[in-house]
């Protein structure tokens, strides 16, 4: 594989990286920065932000609002976006269902619901999992029922993410009872603020909230909010989730938690004259961290270059989901021992001062440790990734 870089996209990088240096908002970088939650008017700033240079839906067709970036083009501004430190763009418009509407859609739905998603003032929430239907999304009961010109939406969809800052939230639906539970799915969008539609927060172990319970009770959307053919939901889903894990890769933020944690470790004392980075064990873990980041791009590389018809990546993109969160995983857990060695530290010092240094990283590292748990089970467990690698790329 051929990883050097055409000078044009050499060209193109220094010009994103410019944009986030210069002129992305200063304010939302500095609120990241401190391990902040950011507010929906926040929210709405950085991705209008984006928006406005028509750099938000950055794998979209030109056609459709996007930029016409090619496959390298999309992958460095990820890179660069993530080395910047600004907040992930909200996937559930952008990278989700904006795709489904503009390959799925009538011409109607793709102008009523794409611009809005394009230029970030329009944010959306993900309707997949149920209280009896996570791993197993296929048990969803969650019911659309035909009124003439309307459907009822009742039941509950959980751990929704950005529903507390969402406009619309589009649902996976049961429109009839199937011998295969695959079937009688359908793809179903509507908005949140209207009667009967109830938004209730989860509050994660992070201390944050970006998970919600989303109650319906006899909700009428219009049967014009349909994607696609009824029962054919199902279908819908996988192209979706494809999209989705490729999106955990992250390549850049992993790369600048991994700067971060190396820095910090060059400062905090083990005893001595020596440093959390001399320990053997920690080096050898943070070493093999970076290597895992190394693979973990070169696999993000191979997968999306596999894609450049503009289709949505296959089943191989659970390699990267299982590969990305695992990896997340493992660096943000050397926050963890970089925090505990400096409590140890500070409490040895109470005794007999030596070191004033201070772990401002201490909080919001171990917050990210707590919230990347949740990476191996959302977007499909770990363990159904792998059962969908054995089944549907290796054969077995």
């Amino acid at each position: 594989m051929n990883l050097d870089y055409d000078p044009e996209l050499v060209k193109f990088r220094e010009d994103v990286r410019s944009y986030f240096e210069r002129d992305y908002p200063k304010d939302i970088l500095d609120k990241v920065a401190r391990g902040a939650s950011l507010t929906t008017p926040e929210v709405r700033k950085a991705e209008m932000a984006l928006g406005a240079k028509g750099w938000l839906a950055s794998a979209w067709p030109a056609e459709y609002g996007g930029p016409g970036w090619s496959i390298e083009e999309q992958y460095i501004f990820d890179d660069e976006l993530e080395r910047a430190g600004a907040p992930t763009v909200t996937p559930m418009g952008v990278v989700y269902v904006g795709p489904v509407v503009y390959t799925f859609g009538t011409d109607e739905q793709k102008a009523q619901w794409l611009p809005g998603i394009a230029d970030g003032s329009v944010g959306w929430a993900q309707g997949y999992s149920e209280p009896g239907a996570g791993s197993d999304l296929a048990s969803l009961q969650f019911s659309a029922v035909r009124d003439g010109d309307e459907y009822i939406l009742n039941g509950t969809k959980i751990w929704t993410s950005a529903a507390n800052h969402a406009d619309w939230i589009f649902l996976l639906t049961r429109t009839s009872q199937e011998a295969k539970k695959q079937m009688g799915i359908t793809f179903i969008c509507a908005q949140l603020d209207q009667p009967g539609v109830t938004v209730k927060p989860i509050i994660s172990i992070d201390g944050k909230y970006h998970l919600s319970q989303v109650d319906f009770v006899d909700v009428r959307v219009p049967v014009a909010n349909r994607i696609g053919e009824e029962g054919k939901g199902w279908t819908y889903s996988q192209y979706l989730l494809g999209n989705e894990r490729t999106s955990y890769a992250r390549i850049g933020g992993k790369r600048s938690q991994l700067a971060s944690i190396r820095a910090i470790a060059s400062q905090i004392p083990t005893g001595g004259n020596q440093r959390l980075i001399d320990d053997r064990a920690f080096a050898a873990r943070l070493s093999a961290a970076e290597m895992r980041v190394d693979a973990l791009e070169i696999t993000t590389l191979r997968v999306l270059c596999s894609v450049k018809d503009g289709g949505s990546p296959g089943n191989e993109a659970s390699i990267l989901k299982i590969m990305a969160t695992e990896t997340a995983q493992e660096i943000t857990g050397l926050f963890c021992v970089a925090a505990g060695e400096h409590g140890m530290r500070k409490f040895a010092d109470s005794v007999s001062p030596a070191w004033t240094g201070k772990a401002a990283f201490a909080a919001p590292g171990v917050a990210t440790y707590l919230g990347t748990r949740a990476q191996s089970i959302y977007g499909g467990t770990n363990e159904i990734q792998r059962n969908i690698i054995a089944k549907h790329v290796l054969g077995l």
